[in-house]
């Protein structure tokens, strides 16, 4: 699915910016695919990938952090919503104990580990099951994607193996 993404983006956006920024905001690349193909593919230099990654990671999670509760409740009125939603809800809970405990540094944490099934989109779900404030889950948000950021460029621009 993420490669028809990209397809329907390279196709149709011809700047680079606007790809990287654009796949960012995407639920399963994030930053992990922004990154690399804003610096790889985009030829863009690593800071310049890194403004567009983030910024169009950072502001996805604002409708979603805003929009959950209201969505949720509304789409649970039915069985196919409800089903959907306790799923979402009881495995970001369990991927979640991390925020469970420390909250605010957890979140940042859960966030800016670049592996899948963490990001801003996880985060902005756990953050709301989780209770977080909207001031505390943005700069937790935040501060995780500099992190992630950082990781991907770091592995992008010098290919170093951080992990195995």
């Amino acid at each position: 699915m993420l490669e028809s993404v990209l397809q329907f983006f390279q196709e149709f956006i011809q700047d680079p910016r606007w790809i990287t920024f654009l796949l960012a905001m995407t639920p399963i690349g994030e930053l992990r695919v922004a990154l690399p193909w804003g610096i790889t593919f985009g030829g863009m230099v690593w800071y310049e990938a890194y403004l567009w990654a983030v910024s169009g990671n950072f502001l996805i999670s604002i409708p979603i952090v805003f929009l959950l509760g209201p969505i949720s409740s509304f789409l649970m009125r039915w069985p196919l919503g409800a089903r959907f939603f306790e799923w979402l809800f009881a495995r970001t809970r369990r991927k979640g104990k991390m925020i469970e405990t420390w909250e605010f540094l957890g979140l940042v944490v859960f966030v800016g580990i670049p592996l899948p099934v963490t990001g801003a989109w996880t985060g902005a779900v756990a953050a709301f099951l989780f209770g977080l404030s909207y001031r505390k889950t943005f700069a937790a948000i935040f501060m995780g994607l500099l992190m992630s950021a950082t990781i991907v460029t770091i592995i992008t621009t010098t290919g170093v193996k951080l992990f195995g």
